[in-house]
């Protein structure tokens, strides 16, 4: 993952950072509001690590995956859905139940 997709969902990164670090203060992450140079000197300075360690260790965190709950994070919903529009047939809205327009696919016996 790129550090602005961190600053840019920085709340939903709370409990990942917490994980990662579980020294770490929610009021102490929500003043550093994304802000990478105010992030790696905190966590140099809850690790007790030299900045450039700490910024080392940042970026190996960085290598990994964006986390689920990230994903799964309320506002990601409207830019998904949005993206999605794309896929969705003439006169079917992306927000509408799919029930409603039904599946080709779909055996009605499965459900019965």
């Amino acid at each position: 993952m790129k550090w602005q997709q961190v600053q840019d969902n920085w709340s939903a990164f709370f409990d990942a950072i917490s994980e990662k670090w579980p020294d770490v203060d929610e009021n102490e992450l929500e003043e550093i509001d994304g802000d990478q140079r105010a992030f790696i000197a905190y966590i140099a300075e809850v690790t007790e690590q030299d900045p450039r360690e700490a910024r080392d260790e940042i970026r190996e965190w960085l290598s990994g995956e964006i986390p689920s709950d990230v994903v799964m994070d309320p506002s990601h919903n409207d830019r998904s859905m949005a993206f999605s529009s794309k896929f969705v047939p003439e006169g079917e809205d992306e927000s509408d139940d799919d029930a409603l327009f039904g599946d080709d696919d779909y055996d009605n016996e499965d459900n019965d």
